[in-house]
């Protein structure tokens, strides 16, 4: 958490309140949440300078700035409060950045798992972090031709490589789990041994689970807000993520919980069957 469509919210509520606002100040409580340049050099960088646009490429935010670029990373607990006029910041918050109209937005994260980077403008297709990153959940780019190759070049579990980013960007524990659900894939099925039916379905079910996730709002689990302080609603929708116990809506068989890959993992196991690797 948060996974592509909790990131994607909290791009649309940045987009609303932030963007024309000119920063004045910059205060970093946690040095370590910066990861270029060093803190002070971040805060200096960043003073007079205005915010244009708030784009998101997979989990990152890229907040573009009149001379820079600011990636933001949430991790596992990152989230941004936006405030219309001077707050009380908590022991949570690590980043604040000071509006020249008064207002605030501030960066907190209880784990301190989160990073952000200042670059170039224009740079950000070749960040280290990004250069890496697979293609959008969207039709016209996450390509059914190029997945199906890359799946058949890997051995690993089917779970564990959609994690990694690289075949599709944005896919975490919790999507992952429910777009297997949808295509009746078992999480440990080896990627090359997908048929090409198999490999079609999921390729809609990431598409269609991220999509209606991102109307949605997002998931709320445990204490995920977006940046207008609102929860998400998609957890009324999940199938399988931390439905332990609770019959499957396809075929009644209980939801079981396992790990993979270290990775908590939900799936029906009358629906997803785990095939042996010369079963097609």
């Amino acid at each position: 958490m948060p996974e592509l469509p909790e990131v994607e919210t909290v791009r649309k509520g940045l987009e609303r309140l932030v963007v024309g606002k000119t920063i004045e100040q910059v205060t970093v409580r946690w040095p370590r949440i910066i990861e270029q340049p060093e803190a002070d050099l971040f805060a200096t960088e960043l003073t007079g300078e205005t915010i244009e646009a708030v784009h998101r490429r997979g989990k990152y935010l890229l907040i573009q700035l009149t001379h820079w670029e600011l990636v933001s990373h949430l991790r596992m607990e990152g989230k941004y409060e936006f405030y219309a006029e001077d707050a009380q910041e908590n022991k949570h918050t690590h980043v604040i950045f000071h509006f020249t109209d008064g207002s605030e937005l501030h960066y907190n994260d209880v784990r301190k798992f989160g990073r952000m980077a200042l670059i170039p403008k224009g740079t950000s297709g070749s960040y280290k972090s990004l250069v890496t990153l697979g293609p959008e959940p969207l039709p016209e780019v996450f390509l059914l031709a190029e997945f199906e190759k890359g799946l058949k070049k890997s051995h690993k579990a089917i779970k564990p490589l959609l994690l990694d980013q690289k075949l599709v960007t944005g896919l975490g524990n919790i999507y992952v789990d429910e777009a297997l659900w949808q295509a009746k894939i078992h999480p440990e099925q080896p990627a090359d041994t997908l048929t090409k039916k198999e490999v079609a379905t999921l390729r809609l079910a990431i598409i269609d689970v991220l999509k209606k996730a991102v109307e949605a709002g997002g998931t709320t689990i445990r204490s995920y807000l977006n940046a207008l302080g609102e929860a998400g609603k998609f957890q009324v929708a999940l199938e399988a993520y931390g439905q332990t116990g609770v019959p499957c809506s396809r075929c009644g068989t209980a939801i079981v919980k396992t790990k993979v890959a270290q990775r908590g993992t939900h799936f029906c196991p009358n629906c997803q069957k785990l095939r042996a690797r010369n079963v097609r």
